[in-house]
């Protein structure tokens, strides 16, 4: 174990991680610590409303350029290992692995369709009509954005021009890997949370003839991938020389079987050794731990050691993030992008934005402190006393698994200040955390025992979200050291990949520093109880509305 003081600079790693909007890419050392960080924009196209498409191309080449930064200046020889993980977007190739058009406009450059894209509501809806039992890992109903539906799609729709042009399926992180080794193998992470691959009995032949994808079955699924390995399982020979130009990295350098982002965060943070933090998780298995990934959406993931179904809740899923550790993964569509829509919606929005930046603060920094300024002597959160949230603007994933709900407010009035504006926003964000406590009580009333949540993510760096989450909850949150949780979770993957860990959890152990440990305010928990009830009934009262309209 190395001390802090002066050491010899040693191993390292590159983390490399493909978001919506950007890729970013770090430079990590044994420790997880971060010595370098880059980013880079990636470019998004919505031809119509629920249609979102990327380029493979422009993707690589945003790799290439951050890992070429986050090198810059050190010796080549102390990077041993690369990993990747990216959205779970859908990325469509050629036999001789050049991109495909997803789009009617037959714009070949746009071969991605994105992990958030909803154009395949009537496919999936047939899809999960079979009652096939796959769907029994995916919380009893498949998601729109999961990739079966979508392959549908491409068959029914773009059947010349892409569907039979066809010869490889990747999901984005199984992309990476493959164009930083030229191999096709995929990661069991991606194949079984997102494409029904079972780990221990692979892919399942006879939902794929009922949904009327019979032609992966004949091919004895090439397109979608035959070779399956475990996430951090060294891939090929490693780098190849042709990446490892274009990436700045030596070649032959270990390659990691990738991650989706969101596992990735999980496993930057789950492991955290957090001895002396007065936390009743410690020395308690990781199994009492929630990881929530919290973003432009958030995914809340949870292990055990046997496979716990939870209605609502994917998974769960064997060795997809954790070996040897089955996943159960909630999550809720809209969180971050709930939170800009509300905000920036708001009249008061461009004030709001000259104050933010006439003191050089964020906006949401700017309605932090402007919320301590009204709260006067009461705590910040009972300012919505008459105004609530039902968060679902984008339907809701887990535990409802209904894409036909909408978004809710009620407690209105004609005040449209700055004032009025920050107690919305307060509304929204204690929403989310509301949503976050319903997907664990669904857990837990299906045999999960958590009391600790581990936050990482954008949203983990605002702390109105992180004390909501705790308070609303009642479970203290662990922030991680490295902020970047997701990054240090890729690099992991690289660390395992060059075998200087034994083991996933060795690595983790190693890697992941906690933080910060936030405390909920137990005395303001009846108000957040009575909160929590307006919050179940706003849904009961949304499905009676939908059914009052749709009488004959």
């Amino acid at each position: 174990i190395m001390s802090d003081g002066e050491q010899e600079p040693g191993s390292c790693y590159v983390g490399v991680d493909v978001g919506t909007g950007s890729v970013r890419a770090a430079l990590v050392d044994q420790r997880g610590m971060m010595l370098a960080f880059a980013e880079h924009p990636i470019t998004k196209w919505e031809p119509q409303f629920n249609y979102h498409e990327q380029s493979s191309e422009d993707i690589w080449a945003a790799c290439c350029v951050v890992t070429k930064k986050v090198v810059q200046g050190i010796d080549l020889s102390r990077i041993r290992g690369l990993g990747f993980d990216a959205t779970c977007s859908l990325v469509v190739l050629d036999k001789q692995f050049r991109p495909l058009p997803v789009n009617y406009e037959g714009d070949f450059h746009r071969n991605i369709i994105m992990w958030l894209d909803h154009r395949a509501i009537s496919q999936v809806q047939r899809i999960n009509e079979t009652k096939h039992s796959v769907l029994q890992y995916v919380g009893g109903m498949m998601s729109v954005e999961m990739q079966a539906p979508k392959l549908l799609w491409l068959k029914e729709n773009l059947r010349e021009t892409c569907w039979e042009k066809a010869g490889h399926f990747f999901d984005l992180p199984d992309f990476l890997s493959w164009k930083a080794t030229g191999v096709t193998a995929r990661s069991l992470c991606s194949l079984v949370c997102k494409w029904t691959y079972s780990a221990e009995k692979g892919w399942d032949d006879s939902f794929w003839k009922m949904i009327g994808l019979e032609d992966f079955v004949a091919d004895n699924y090439s397109k979608i991938g035959n070779q399956v390995l475990p996430p951090g399982a060294s891939l090929g020979s490693g780098l190849t020389p042709e990446a490892a130009k274009e990436l700045g990295l030596p070649v032959g350098i270990a390659v990691a079987a990738s991650l989706i982002d969101a596992h990735a965060g999980g496993l930057g943070v789950i492991g955290a050794d957090v001895t002396g933090h007065g936390l009743i998780c410690e020395g308690q298995p990781m199994t009492s731990r929630l990881a929530v990934i919290c973003g432009t959406s958030s995914c809340h993931m949870g292990i055990s050691r046997g496979p716990i179904f939870v209605p609502g809740v994917w998974g769960p899923y064997f060795s997809a993030m954790i070996p040897g550790f089955w996943l159960n993964e909630g999550g809720q569509s809209v969180t971050g992008k709930l939170i800009d829509h509300v905000v920036q919606g708001h009249v008061a929005f461009p004030e709001l934005q000259a104050k933010a930046a006439a003191r050089c603060q964020s906006v949401y920094a700017y309605l932090n402190s402007h919320l301590d300024l009204i709260k006067k002597d009461q705590p910040v959160g009972f300012l919505t006393v008459d105004l609530h949230v039902w968060p679902d603007f984008h339907g809701n994933r887990s535990p409802l698994a209904d894409l036909t709900l909408k978004g809710m407010v009620t407690g209105l009035t004609l005040s449209q200040d700055l004032d009025d504006l920050a107690i919305l926003y307060l509304a929204t964000v204690q929403a989310l955390a509301f949503g976050t406590r319903f997907i664990i009580e669904a857990m837990e009333a299906a045999g999960h025992s958590i009391n600790t949540l581990f936050l990482c993510g954008g949203l983990s760096k605002n702390p109105l979200f992180v004390q909501m989450h705790v308070d609303i909850t009642g479970m203290p949150a662990v922030l991680s050291q490295e902020v970047e949780s997701v990054l240090v979770g890729a690099a992991i993957l690289g660390a395992c990949a060059s075998g200087d860990f034994p083991s996933v959890q060795e690595a983790m152990t190693r890697m992941s520093k906690v933080g910060k440990v936030v405390f909920p305010r137990h005395e303001d928990k009846k108000y957040y109880d009575k909160k929590y009830q307006v919050f179940r009934k706003l849904v009961e009262h949304q499905k009676e509305y939908s059914a009052i309209m749709n009488e004959d």
